[in-house]
């Protein structure tokens, strides 16, 4: 019967993974905040009409596809209710739409 200390190898091993995990963390923010500062090459501004009442979302994109995209989904979640709803505002054609680039 042997007593003594527990070796100190598992302790090692958890302070190292915490320390890995804390590092993998800090990189992930990181990213997370440089991709949400970076300035959008793309501003569109799209108007949408949906049973009569209208809406319009200004919004700034990585492409003028992307921004355009966006901005519709963005108008037709103020004037759309529930998925069918939504689509239908979606597949529908603009009343106005305005892209630039924003460089």
């Amino acid at each position: 019967m042997t007593t003594g200390a527990p070796p100190s190898q598992p302790r090692r091993a958890t302070h190292t993974a915490r320390w890995v995990v804390i590092a993998a963390s800090v990189l992930f923010m990181g990213i997370v905040v440089y991709r949400s500062l970076q300035v959008a090459g793309h501003e569109c501004s799209v108007c949408v009409e949906f049973h009569g009442r209208e809406m319009c979302r200004t919004v700034q994109g990585a492409s003028g596809e992307e921004a355009a995209r966006s901005a519709m989904n963005n108008a037709c979640a103020q004037l759309a209710s529930g998925v069918t709803d939504t689509m239908a505002c979606e597949r529908s054609k603009p009343t106005k739409m305005e892209c630039r680039t924003s460089n």
